[in-house]
């Protein structure tokens, strides 16, 4: 099976604060009912905890079992958050990258989820990004989020 990479376009600069970490939230979600197992991959710790922070704050009937990387105990959640100086090794379904480039980690996984933001310097960095895996022979697909 081909890998994939899916690139949400961010439409406009965000009209509310988080908005991008929101929809990754949903996005862990939907593919944790899915019966995935889901990488994050944070820009820094900051952002890793304010994931986590969402994640926390959903409905009960919402709950998603996360941790940050390093916090695991015995057994493995199903959707973990990392950031580029913390990240444990498990093999994991899904990744939701929030980098500007292309993480090596990448390529252990079939399917990646990566954003395009409307700012033109983080756009041209999307556009690489987009490239790599084209030439890697990935399946692409963009959405409008």
């Amino acid at each position: 099976m081909a890998k994939q990479a899916l690139f949400y376009i961010l439409a406009e600069q965000p009209t509310s604060a988080h908005l991008l970490e929101s929809k990754v939230c949903d996005l862990a979600a939907d593919a944790w009912r899915l019966g995935k197992k889901v990488l994050i991959a944070c820009q820094n710790e900051q952002q890793a905890l304010l994931i986590d922070e969402m994640l926390w704050q959903r409905d009960p009937d919402q709950f998603v079992p996360h941790n940050l990387s390093g916090e695991a105990g015995a057994y493995m959640t199903p959707v973990e958050i990392c950031w580029p100086e913390k990240r444990n090794s498990q093999r994991r379904d899904v990744l939701i990258s929030l980098l500007n480039q292309v993480p090596d980690f990448a390529l252990l996984f079939p399917q990646v989820i990566e954003f395009v933001p409307a700012d033109e310097q983080l756009k041209i960095l999307a556009r690489e990004r987009y490239k790599y895996y084209r030439q890697l022979g990935w399946q692409l697909s963009t959405e409008q989020l």
